[in-house]
């Protein structure tokens, strides 16, 4: 392939991931005008139109598309083997672009990272807080951080953090009007405090388990959040019971503050673990953070 095709193919991927002929210009350093000279020159090589123009966007077409399918991964690649150059330097270095909820980015994630970024002052790390899955090679991630159960087939996978639990829990003050639930059925005549899930915007269903046997508890009650810290406060308050994180309410079940209840329908599940495409050649910034965050018992 000759340069001028590499240049041309770049100036298309960049017009396409901006969606503007303005904003990519400005990212490649040239004109509007050069690069729309570009990419018609490109589309003339080729026989087909690419890209739809239109005086708000610029958009892709099917053949567009298509190509965009192709270059991606091929131009990951690329850029994955050049950043592996940098295992010929002194130190490892280079920028990692990480998705992950916040709950494993406070009790994973950082705590490896407050030591190793002052270990190592040539590597960035940008973390993106998102609880939806996201497509890490779309978005142009490096890797990602899910629980174990959630894992796409065709991702490498390290363990990075223990097994996890669930925990129903109310304060003292709630418990003293109502009766301490001893099966999910029970929940129904208790106010319930939700999580409304910001990646598909409907209600999170309390999922609980004893023997093998699976329950989906579609929970009532007068509030819901999008926040987990918002659900404790409340419950903690006493408007109702919380469904999250045992890890998320320790200090409140150590001193008293919430009361834990269907213990016994909240077994451990498969904790956090990094995923990143298979073809990823890993660079030795990145290697060094897998090295370090995974998981010892």
């Amino acid at each position: 392939m000759r340069r001028e095709e590499l240049v041309d193919l770049n100036a298309f991927l960049t017009v396409a991931e901006e969606q503007s002929f303005t904003r990519a210009a400005a990212k490649l350093g040239t004109s509007q005008s050069a690069l729309s000279h570009t990419v018609r020159r490109l589309e003339t090589r080729l026989g087909v139109r690419l890209l739809t123009r239109t005086t708000r966007s610029v958009v892709p077409t099917e053949a567009g598309e298509r190509l965009l399918g192709t270059l991606r991964p091929a131009l990951d690649t690329i850029g994955a083997q050049l950043a592996s150059l940098s295992e010929l330097r002194e130190k490892p270095a280079g920028t990692i672009r990480i998705t992950t909820g916040e709950h494993a980015a406070n009790t994973v994630l950082w705590p490896v990272l407050e030591t190793l970024l002052s270990d190592y002052p040539d590597i960035h790390v940008e973390l993106s807080l998102d609880s939806g899955l996201t497509d890490i090679v779309t978005e142009r991630f490096d890797a990602g951080v899910r629980l174990g159960e959630a894992l796409a087939k065709d991702m490498i996978a390290t363990r990075i953090g223990p097994d996890l639990r669930m925990a129903v829990a109310g304060s003292p003050a709630y418990f003293k009007t109502r009766p301490v639930p001893a099966a999910p059925q029970d929940l129904a005549a208790h106010q319930c405090i939700n999580l409304r899930l910001l990646s598909s915007g409907g209600l999170y269903a309390w999922e609980l388990e004893k023997d093998g046997r699976e329950v989906r508890v579609r929970a009532e009650g007068q509030l819901a959040f999008n926040n987990i810290a918002m659900i404790v406060r409340a419950a903690t308050a006493g408007f109702g019971l919380c469904f999250v994180m045992e890890n998320q309410i320790a200090d409140h079940l150590a001193d008293g503050r919430l009361v834990r209840v269907l213990e016994d329908w909240c077994p451990p599940f498969p904790g956090y673990h990094l995923y990143y495409p298979s073809r990823r050649q890993p660079s030795a910034a990145f290697a060094l953070l897998v090295e370090a965050l995974r998981y010892r018992a």
